[in-house]
């Protein structure tokens, strides 16, 4: 076999597996809190998680957001009961914690995830508006 052959079916074979471990059209991203206020505003049915712990929720979140806390022994259980396909918008303070739970989004086969970078802390900076309360 031609050696510049065998370098390009071993590529196609990488290109394929790689696209067989996530799903068609999935899209999990971090993008700017300006860029997930029009996410939240433009995408109907979008779910908006907080994860981080309730205390934390009380003292400021986004508008409509659900809390679900990331450091629950059942977090990973809670996600998986949440449709996959829905779109969400997730954060926690400064993207640690969402961060860590983008993997477990993927792990579990949700389809549309956006992760605000920075968390709360950079959305409220950005001068986006929070809830109190």
């Amino acid at each position: 076999m031609n050696p510049r052959k065998g370098v390009l079916l071993i590529a196609l074979a990488a290109a394929i597996a790689v696209a067989g471990c996530s799903p068609s059209g999935a899209t999990l991203e971090t993008v700017s809190p300006e860029a997930a206020a029009e996410v939240i505003a433009n995408t109907p049915d979008v779910v908006v998680l907080d994860i981080r712990t309730p205390e934390e929720f009380t003292e400021g979140f986004i508008e409509g957001a659900s809390n679900i806390d990331f450091y629950r022994s059942d977090f990973a259980g809670q996600l998986d009961m949440l449709d996959k396909d829905a779109p969400y918008v997730v954060y926690c303070r400064s993207d640690n914690r969402s961060g860590d739970a983008m993997d477990v989004f993927a792990d579990l086969g949700f389809t549309n995830v956006t992760e605000i970078d920075g968390g709360i802390v950079n959305w409220y900076e950005s001068g986006l508006p929070i809830v109190f309360g």
